[in-house]
C-alpha cells in the first residue's frame, strides 16, 4: 500500500478515489514512497492531505495558494504558509499577518499555526504536497501540479461563491482553470519579503475577503 492510498473519509473522498484510478496518480505515489524511503522528506508523512482533512469541501470558502511545502526541520505541516506552534514564523507568514494588522489595526497571535484557518473554512492548498529537505521545489515534476489543477477544478465545479487569494505570479497562473461564475478571485504580489512591498502590502485582501463572507454567507 502506497502512502497516498489511505482514505480520506469527508466530502474529499469521491475526488479521492476519482484520481486514484489515474495513472499519473499511481506514478505519484510510487515517486512519493521512493522519496521517503530514501530521502529526509517533508512535511511528516501523516500530514502530506492535513489541509483536505481538516477543510471539507463542502465547508470551502476560501482557498489560499502556496507553491510547496517548507523545506527545513519542523516547519511543514501540511497547510500552505502554515507552521506548528513554537516554531518560528518564516517571512512570508509574518508578511500576511503585517497586513492583516495592517488592515484590522490589530495584533496577530505570535504561533504561525493557521489549522483555526482551515477550520474555518480557509483551504490552504500547496501546489506541490512534498519536498526534500533543503531543497525548494524539488517535487514540482512528480505530479503534484497534475493533482493540485485537478483539485481546483474539482472546487470550481461548486455550484456556491468561493474566494480564491491568487498571490503571486505562480498562484495568478491558477486563474486560467477557474471559470465558475460564482467565484471571487483576489489577485496580489506574493507575500515574500522580495516582493511584498511590490503590490501585496496594502492590498486589503482580508477585508475583501469579509465583505464577502457577509454578502454570501451571513
Amino acid at each position: 500500500m502506497y502512502l497516498l492510498d489511505y482514505n480520506i473519509e469527508n466530502g474529499w473522498k469521491e475526488f479521492f478515489d476519482e484520481q486514484k484510478k489515474q495513472d499519473y496518480y499511481r506514478n505519484l505515489a510510487s515517486f512519493v514512497d521512493e522519496e521517503y524511503n530514501n530521502n529526509t522528506v517533508y512535511p511528516p508523512k501523516e500530514n502530506i492531505f492535513r489541509a483536505f482533512e481538516l477543510t471539507d469541501i463542502n465547508d470551502i470558502k476560501l482557498v489560499i495558494i502556496g507553491q510547496d511545502p517548507y523545506h527545513e526541520a519542523g516547519q511543514a505541516m501540511g497547510l500552505a504558509f502554515s507552521v506548528p506552534k513554537g516554531v518560528r514564523k518564516p517571512p512570508s507568514l509574518c508578511n500576511i499577518y503585517k497586513e492583516i494588522e495592517m488592515e484590522y489595526d490589530c495584533r496577530m497571535p505570535d504561533s504561525g499555526d493557521l489549522t483555526s484557518w482551515a477550520n474555518e473554512g480557509i483551504f490552504l492548498l500547496n501546489n506541490v504536497l512534498t519536498v526534500r529537505e533543503h531543497e525548494a521545489n524539488s517535487h514540482k515534476d512528480s505530479g503534484w501540479g497534475i493533482f493540485t489543477d485537478n483539485v481546483i477544478r474539482y472546487i470550481d465545479t461548486i455550484d456556491r461563491p468561493i474566494c480564491y487569494m491568487l498571490w503571486g505570479n505562480f498562484a495568478r497562473s491558477k486563474k486560467e482553470i477557474i471559470n465558475n461564475p460564482k467565484a471571487f478571485i483576489l489577485e496580489a504580489a506574493h507575500p515574500s519579503p522580495l516582493s511584498a512591498s511590490r503590490g501585496f502590502f496594502g492590498c486589503n485582501h482580508f477585508k475583501k475577503y469579509n465583505a464577502f463572507l457577509k454578502e454570501n454567507y451571513s
